[in-house]
C-alpha cells in the first residue's frame, strides 16, 4: 500500500514538472515570436483574414467583423503558439530559444525583426524573377534538345 502512495507521488511530480516545462517553453516560444516580430505579423495575417471574411459576406454586420477580430487577436495568436510548440520543441531547445531571443533583443536583432517584413517581400520578388529565369532556360534547352 506503501508502495501505491510512492508511486503516485512521482507520477504526480513528474506530471508537474512536465507541465511546468511545457509552459516554461510556450512563453520562451511566445517571447520569441514577439521579440523576432512574427506576432506582428501573425495579427496582420488575422486581420487580413477577417477583411477577406467580410469582403465575402457582405451580408453580415460589421460589428460582428469587428468582435470577431478582436476575439481572434486575442485568442488566435496563443492556439498559433500551442499548435507551433511540438514543432519548435522538435528541433530548438528552450536554452536555444532563449538565445535566440537574446540576438532579437540586441540593435542589430531588432533592426532585423524591423526590416525582416520588407526584406522577405522583396526576396519573394527576386526569387519569383530568378524562378523565371531558371524556367526560360529550361524551355530554351528542352526547345533546342527537341522535345
Amino acid at each position: 500500500m506503501k508502495l501505491k502512495y510512492i508511486l503516485s507521488g512521482v507520477i504526480l511530480l513528474t506530471t508537474i514538472s512536465f507541465c511546468q516545462a511545457q509552459d516554461s517553453y510556450t512563453t520562451a516560444l511566445k517571447k520569441y515570436f514577439e521579440a523576432s516580430g512574427s506576432a506582428e505579423a501573425f495579427k496582420t495575417a488575422v486581420t487580413s483574414m477577417m477583411t477577406n471574411f467580410k469582403n465575402m459576406n457582405a451580408q453580415v454586420p460589421e460589428e460582428f467583423w469587428k468582435e470577431m477580430e478582436n476575439e481572434m487577436l486575442k485568442t488566435s495568436i496563443d492556439d498559433l503558439v500551442t499548435l507551433m510548440v511540438p514543432v519548435y520543441k522538435a528541433h530548438l531547445s528552450e536554452a536555444d530559444l532563449k538565445e535566440i531571443i537574446k540576438f532579437y533583443e540586441s540593435s542589430v536583432g531588432k533592426k532585423l525583426a524591423q526590416k525582416a517584413p520588407v526584406i522577405t517581400q522583396e526576396s519573394m520578388q527576386a526569387g519569383q524573377q530568378w524562378g523565371q529565369v531558371v524556367a526560360g532556360k529550361v524551355m530554351k534547352k528542352m526547345q533546342e534538345k527537341g522535345y
